[in-house]
Formats: C-alpha cells, sequence, structure tokens
C-alpha cells in the first residue's frame, strides 16, 4: 500500500450505524448464494506467496531485477493457466517510469457473445519498497509478504479459478500492477491507455494486503464503502457477512491509497480494494520482518475460496448490479 500523509478525520455516516444499514441493504431483493464447488488448495497460494517473497526478489522494488524476475514469474503463471495476453505482451511497460518496469497483464474472454464486451478488472500490485538501508538483525530486505505478495497471490489463484472452471459471461482483465509503491504509477499507466482505448468496464476489484486474518465480525473491508453498493452485493452474492465497514478505512481516505484509485479517476465506476490489514493485526508495515513466516497462509486461502461466489456473479449478472451511490 502506498504511503501517505494521513490528515482527514473519519467520515460520518447518517444515524442508523454502517453495519445496519449495510445488512438492510443485503436483505433487500436478496438472491440465493452463488454456489461454488471448486476449491482453493493451501499449498498453491503457499508456492506463489513463498516465491514471491524470497529473498532472490530482493524486496521486488520497481524498475530492479528482483521486480523483473517477480513479473517473469507472474507472467509464466498466466501461460501455464492458459490466460491470455490482452496485449501483444503480458509485460505492459510503464511510460511514467524512467527505468524499465511493467504490469502483468492477461485476460479470460467471457463465455456469454454480449456481456463479454464488458469487463470485470481483478487486480493486486506485485511491486514492494526493496533493499532497507537500515536492517533489523542483519536483514535489510524488505519482502512485502503481506503488502502485496497476499494480494498477487490472491489474484492469481482467482485467474487460475476462471481458467479451470470457465464460469465468467464477462470478460475479465487479471492485472499485476507495478510502480504502485511509486506512486500508484502502474495502475495510472494502464486506466489511462485503456481509456483511449474505449475499454469498457464493469467493476475492478482490487486485493491488497490479506495475509492475516481480522478480529472482527466480518472477513473484510473495502475501501470507499460508501462510493458504491459493492460489499452490499458481495455479502448478497456469499450469503455471509463477508464485507464490513473500518472506520479506520474512512479516516485514513485508503480508498486514494492504492490502485483502485487510478481506475475510479478515469472510469467513473465502481473501483475499489479489499483488504483485511485493519491497522490492529499486523505491525510489520513496510518492515523487513514483512515475511513469509508472518502470514497466515489458511486465512489466505479461505479468503480466496469465500470471495469467490462474489467475484462469479460480478461477471454473470446479466445486469449491472454494482453502481455507485
Amino acid at each position: 500500500m502506498k504511503k501517505t500523509l494521513l490528515l482527514v478525520p473519519f467520515l460520518i455516516f447518517g444515524c442508523k450505524p454502517t453495519s445496519t444499514v449495510l445488512s438492510e441493504s443485503s436483505k433487500k431483493n436478496a438472491q440465493a448464494p452463488v454456489e461454488i464447488t471448486y476449491k482453493v488448495k493451501e499449498n498453491a497460494v503457499a508456492e506463489t506467496l513463498k516465491y514471491l517473497t524470497s529473498d532472490e526478489l530482493e524486496g521486488r522494488e520497481t524498475g530492479t531485477k528482483g521486480m523483473v524476475k517477480a513479473a517473469d514469474y507472474l507472467e509464466q503463471f498466466f501461460k501455464d493457466n492458459k490466460v491470455k495476453p490482452y496485449f501483444k505482451s503480458y509485460k505492459d511497460t510503464l511510460s511514467n517510469f524512467k527505468e524499465p518496469a511493467y504490469n502483468i497483464v492477461g485476460y479470460l474472454e467471457g463465455t456469454d457473445p454480449v456481456l463479454k464486451k464488458e469487463f470485470i478488472v481483478i487486480s493486486g500490485h506485485y511491486d514492494h519498497i526493496g533493499i532497507a538501508k537500515e536492517g533489523v538483525k542483519g536483514d535489510f530486505i524488505n519482502n512485502g509478504a503481506n503488502d502485496d505478495a497476499s494480494g498477487t497471490t490472491a489474484v492469481a489463484e482467482m485467474a487460475k479459478y476462471f481458467s479451470v472452471t470457465k464460469s465468467n459471461k464477462r470478460s475479465v482483465l487479471f492485472v499485476f500492477f507495478v510502480g504502485e509503491e511509486k506512486g500508484l504509477l502502474g495502475s495510472k499507466h494502464l486506466a489511462k491507455k485503456l481509456k483511449a482505448q474505449n475499454f469498457n468496464l464493469y467493476a475492478q476489484f482490487n486485493i491488497e494486503m490479506i495475509g492475516v486474518p481480522m478480529k472482527r465480525d466480518y472477513l473484510a473491508y473495502i475501501t470507499g464503502f460508501d462510493k458504491s453498493n459493492m460489499a452490499a452485493k458481495i455479502n448478497e452474492y456469499t450469503g455471509k457477512n463477508t464485507i464490513g465497514f473500518l472506520p479506520k478505512e474512512a479516516e485514513y481516505k485508503l480508498f486514494y491509497r492504492s490502485d483502485n484509485y487510478s481506475f475510479y479517476d478515469v472510469f467513473k465506476v465502481p473501483c475499489q480494494s479489499v483488504s483485511t490489514f485493519d491497522f490492529e493485526n499486523f505491525e510489520y508495515y513496510h518492515h523487513v520482518s514483512d515475511e513469509f513466516n508472518a502470514m497466515d497462509i489458511p486465512h489466505m486461502m479461505s479468503f480466496i475460496q469465500e470471495l469467490l461466489p462474489a467475484i462469479t456473479k460480478m461477471t454473470n449478472s446479466p445486469s449491472h448490479e454494482i453502481l455507485m451511490n
């Protein structure tokens, strides 16, 4: 997650508690939850996360050799799982960074002749902050496990899921962004590029820091909670209390601090990030101790599994059900 100055007090919502509003919204016009038989494998989650957080990648800083190794790995992941390159190459070279750096972009075409003209973007950033100037107990590598190898791993598993099940009526663009830690550079570049090509975006689902669970009565929260009905629709689609409201998210204006904002800024459709980092459950933000061993792999697997019905329904609803407020 990009670091910025935190100045704005938390937003104040209406008279009813936000949790009540969300619950009422979820129940209104509720549909039967989507049933998913596909099972996410814990060892697959661990394998991807372990490589992305390895010392070999030296913290995946944008423009470095470690970043290139991570990009090559993710490109091969797409190839192995029959996710097609959206452009001529999976590597989408940034136009706003001086050193060679690239997003990794793949897609799966939708199965419906009409809905396939619309896209859902599922994304996470694979870059991190590289080598620390001051180490801790001889460790100088910021491995970036939670931020955001965890989200990158979740995107990879969702790409694998759709590749296997072929259950997406809309087309899905899977993006591993680079340059997020440098100022959302990868997402700014790609949003502008796609807009110029008349890209038909329905919604973006960005995944940011999901490596450890929260001690709350919901699984995760989304940024910009009040900007759309995405939280309520996700809960409707899963049939669970999957997404809740985190006051700190509004206080720190996290909606503007990750790659969802670049797409919202250009397309003005629901573009939000989902996270389980709540400022209380993980103390190693931008720290060399943000490593593989600090991650809760069963939690990550459960997170991905619980969100599969929601992203499936996003791709398949006959009309636009997720809307800006």
